[in-house]
């Protein structure tokens, strides 16, 4: 599955089980090179991650509310709003505005 928007696209890793929701890019020192996408979750940290992030926070229709394009460790970020979250290399996706929509596509 893939993740796009506007005319990119990116490999879409759905984190589902509580072991890989809660692991996420944590202690990997190996760079993100897709997706991580987290259903029904409206908040993140990045403790213990080795890299900046970027963060794309949607609601359940996949419309963005919140999107940073360069998240360093360490941080929380909570929308209640948000009913998806998604993980990606920093700055993956170009000019993302508030108020439009992600896609997913099957392979």
């Amino acid at each position: 599955m893939y993740l796009c928007y506007n005319n990119q696209k990116i490999e879409l890793c759905c984190q589902d089980g509580f072991k890989n929701r809660l692991m996420g890019i944590m202690f990997k020192k190996d760079k993100l090179n897709k997706a991580l996408y987290f259903k029904r979750c409206n908040s993140i940290h990045t403790f213990f991650c080795k890299q900046d992030i970027a963060v794309i926070m949607t609601d359940k229709d996949d419309r963005i509310i919140y999107f940073n394009n360069k998240v360093r460790p360490n941080k929380v970020i909570i929308k209640l709003k948000a009913y998806n979250t998604y993980e990606l290399p920093v700055g993956y996706f170009k000019k993302l505005k508030v108020n439009t929509y992600l896609r997913k596509e099957e392979c």
